[in-house]
Formats: structure tokens, sequence, C-alpha cells
């Protein structure tokens, strides 16, 4: 696993948000090296001096090691002190002077990608508000890289070298993949993965999403027509896409008076024929 550069991204603003939901006036963190249990301190936040920058933490060791090798935060009142922990770190800590800490590991999959910490300079208990905002600051990016995980597993999966030729079980697998992308799309924050999701969806239909045929349908009417074609119900779709049912309903509505259908399996049928769904 490589470290990417939107990936940092994410942890620069998880610390922002860190700070400002705890108020702890410093925060920092970083990704998990490639095929490596470690993690490398990348980004500061509040911090007074360059002493815990680019500090390798293995996993095991130090504080952030424990929330790695434990895959669950981890918290000490007087880092420098504390019997809970390993101390090969205490140097840069001390060189920023701080002590009580937490390291909140942020997990994928199973999979420790990175660790976030929040610190104080003065020895004092850190009360589950503050841990729970670390948490939620964490969990933040765990959302984050899942969805940029699924979109490049959908987007390899949806190339359209890889199309099928002809119909069957084959072509309901690329059906299937550009619903997910479709209702993938609007939940990345990355304008760049976004829009190459959405270029991955139009090569998929052979044109242009929403343009095909003369037939003009909104992104969202797309949306749920892509989810109904797939076998989802209005549920399921509301579901997918973040919205409730009877918005589904609404855009279900408007796309079948737009493609003169009068029932959902009709409007697939259209849809597709026009070039709008795979």
């Amino acid at each position: 696993m490589t470290v990417d550069a939107a990936d940092v991204v994410e942890i620069r603003g998880a610390l922002v948000r860190l700070r400002r939901g705890t108020g702890l006036p410093v925060a920092f963190g970083g990704l998990v090296e490639s095929g490596r249990r470690r993690v490398r301190i990348s980004e500061l936040s509040g911090t007074a001096t360059a002493a815990l920058s680019a500090l390798v933490v293995s996993s095991g060791n130090g504080l952030g090691g424990k929330a790695v090798a434990l895959s669950r935060p981890c918290a000490v009142t007087d880092y420098s002190v504390s019997r809970q922990i390993s101390h090969e770190y205490d140097l840069p800590v001390a060189a920023e002077g701080l002590r009580s800490v937490v390291a909140v590991p942020v997990v994928v999959r199973r999979r420790v990608r990175g660790v976030l910490y929040g610190a104080l300079r003065t020895a004092q208990p850190l009360g589950d508000r503050t841990l729970s905002a670390a948490v939620e600051a964490a969990r933040d990016v765990e959302q984050a890289l899942l969805l940029r995980d699924e979109a490049g597993e959908l987007l390899a999966a949806a190339r359209p070298e890889r199309a099928p030729a002809g119909g069957g079980a084959a072509w309901e697998q690329v059906r299937e993949a550009h619903a997910a992308l479709r209702a993938l799309a609007p939940r990345i924050a990355d304008a760049a993965l976004r829009e190459e999701l959405l270029r991955a969806c139009g090569m998929l239909t052979g044109g242009c999403a929403g343009q095909g045929g003369g037939v003009r349908l909104a992104p969202r009417e797309v949306d749920v027509l892509a989810c109904v074609a797939a076998g989802a119900t209005n549920a399921v779709a509301a579901e997918r896409l973040g919205v409730g049912a009877e918005t589904v309903k609404g855009y279900l509505r408007s796309a079948m008076r737009k493609l003169g259908a009068r029932t959902r399996g009709e409007a697939v049928v259209v849809a597709r024929r026009v070039g709008l769904l795979p």
C-alpha cells in the first residue's frame, strides 16, 4: 500500500477538526508506510517545534505504536512517566513539551492506515468528551479512505476494455459496477476522483450520461435509474444514494416522464437504448 497525497490531505484536515472538536492545543499524525507496520508522522498542527516531524513510530512502541498494535485508541496522562507504554520516543515528545496524549488509529477494513494524536502540555486526564471527539476525527478519515478505496476498485472493475461484448451475467456485473459508481460519486470529496468516476460511467454507457439520444436527465435521475436497473427497490436505492424513499420516487417519476415510459422496467429499457445506462 502506497501513501497517496489525497490520503495525507485527509489526515491534515482531520487534525484541524480534532483540535477544534477537543480544544487540545496540539495535534499530529501520519499514515502507515507502504508494506510496513509503522507510521511516519507527517502532519503537525499547533506544534511549537519540529521535533515530531518525520518521526517513525513502529507498531508496539510508544503510545501510537501501541494504538497500531491493538487497533484501538490509547491515552496516557503523563507520557514520560507512564508505565502503560514503552519509551522509545520520549526525547521528541519532551522536546515538544507534551504530557497528556491520546492516539487514535485509523482503521479501514481491519487494517491500520494511520494514527491521529492529540495532546496537552499539562499532565491531566483527558475526559470522555475529548476522547470521543478524537475518535470521531479518525472515523471521518476512515470513511474518506474507504470511499476512495471502493472508488478505485470500482474503476478497475468497470474499465471499458473489460466490458463484455455480449449479454448475460458478465454484462450484469458491468451494470452493477455502473450503478455502484453512480451512487458513490456524489459522496467523494476529491473533485478529480469524482470526475474520473463519472467519466468511467460515461464510457460504460458509450456516451455522456444524462444526454443519451436527445433525452436529458438530471444526474440524480440517472443515479436512480442505475440503481433500479441493478434490481434495487426504492428503499434500497434511497439508502445507496443517501436520500429519502419519496425523493427516489420523485426522481424516478421524472425520469419515466422524460423517457416516455410507463413502468420502471420500460424506463430502464429505454435508458439503455438511448445510451444512458449500460
